[in-house]
């Protein structure tokens, strides 16, 4: 259902609006998947324990998880803009601030800071869609956003590696600074403003913890957002292990780590395209329940991989791949069924969800730091944890629409 705007600030076309929200939505893959195969050249620099480099992953986890219940609210009472300016804004220099950090403490406080700022580009394009389309056609507007940010996790290893191979890991964080400016250009020259004054919320600090209380107490949203957040949990579990499983376990360089975690990436956005294909055949809910099916099955696979001590590469990036697949059609559903009857608060209910998916991932990222071993089991135990999550969920979600079908 589209939504009439602002004459003076038409629409830009369906490519160009899906452009600019995707590339505003991967700055969080970016800042988080660029600087993978550095970690043991900043552990080294660092002078840190094993797990260093996993810990300043944690810490923008708990920026980004902060920062979306910030500014999902901030985005219903001022606009999309005005929040996604000044988000940007602090990204960039707080990433200017990790560039030239001289320890690990302070590398990471500027790591939060960046994540405080840069979650406004991945909650507020949720909302956008929102704004301007529900059910189905938000579904599918999702998953085209997946195909643009989704280009972030196969070149950011890449883009990592090939700033290592010119400079050391400080010059990550110049380029990704230079990636907030992109941002912000693309903001204020071409995003118009989606949120007219009229349907926007005035909530106290008071009211807005009232609102959130409310989103969680509405199974309708809490039952595909779980869903879609533990997915994305062991994602960044996967995320926090990766280099311990590929580089130090199996043996692979920085520029061969780079291409399978890219080719891994890939099979997500792939598969979120075959979701936006099949919304025309099937509905959001039946297509999650596939997803989330498939993602059960490839974590018990790689959890046997792990537990035998198989070694090589492949054995682990193959149920690796078919989980990242199964999350293209568990990520653009769940988020479709989650915001479907949130149009009143449609940013604070991305917000939230925003929110509990990196909630889960600090507490991956974290448990999988403190039990790095230099095998992929850690990795293994927390993805098969968040998958049974997210099967429980969705098994909720289904008991809730037979009842809501009884009803009626």
């Amino acid at each position: 259902m589209a939504i009439p705007l602002n004459p003076a600030q038409p629409l830009p076309s369906f490519t160009r609006l899906v452009l600019i929200l995707g590339t505003l939505t991967a700055v969080g893959a970016l800042s988080i998947d660029m600087y993978l195969p550095a970690f043991p050249a900043m552990e080294a620099e660092f002078g840190g324990r094993p797990g260093t480099a996993q810990a300043t992953l944690a810490a923008f986890f708990i920026g980004i998880s902060i920062g979306q219940l910030v500014q999902g609210p901030l985005a219903d009472r001022f606009g999309r803009r005005k929040p996604l300016l000044a988000g940007s804004l602090l990204y960039t220099l707080a990433t200017i601030g990790c560039a030239v950090a001289p320890d690990a403490t302070s590398f990471s406080a500027f790591r939060v800071l960046a994540a405080f700022g840069g979650s406004a580009g991945m909650v507020i394009p949720r909302a956008v869609v929102r704004d301007i389309a529900e059910g189905t056609a938000a579904a599918r507007m999702m998953s085209r956003l997946v195909l643009v940010m989704g280009a972030a996790p196969i070149l950011a290893p890449s883009l990592g590696g090939l700033a290592l191979a010119f400079g050391n890991w400080r010059l990550i964080f110049w380029v990704l600074a230079l990636y907030g400016v992109v941002c912000i250009l693309l903001v204020w020259r071409a995003l118009p403003e989606t949120l007219e004054p009229a349907r926007r919320r005035h909530d106290s600090p008071a009211g807005i913890v009232v609102t959130y209380v409310a989103i969680l107490k509405d199974p309708s949203y809490l039952a595909p957002a779980l869903s879609a957040c533990a997915g994305f949990g062991g994602l960044f579990a996967y995320i926090a292990g990766a280099s311990d499983a590929f580089m130090k376990l199996g043996g692979l360089s920085e520029s061969s780590f780079a291409a399978l975690f890219g080719l891994n990436a890939a099979f997500f956005i792939a598969f979120a395209q075959v979701n936006a294909w099949a919304l025309g055949r099937a509905s959001p809910a039946r297509l999650i329940g596939w997803g989330v099916t498939a993602l059960g099955v490839s974590a018990a696979a790689l959890l046997a991989v792990a537990l035998a001590r198989i070694a090589h590469p492949l054995a682990i990036a193959a149920p690796v791949a078919a989980a990242m697949a199964a999350l293209g059609f568990i990520g653009p559903n769940g988020t479709a069924l989650a915001l479907a009857r949130q149009g009143h608060r449609a940013g604070s209910a991305s917000a939230l969800s925003g929110t509990m998916t990196f909630v889960f991932g600090a507490a991956s990222a974290a448990v999988v730091a403190l039990a790095a071993d230099g095998t992929a089991r850690p990795m293994a135990l927390a993805v098969a944890f968040w998958s049974a999550v997210a099967v429980g969920a969705d098994l909720w979600r289904r008991r809730l629409a037979k009842k809501r079908q009884k009803k009626t």
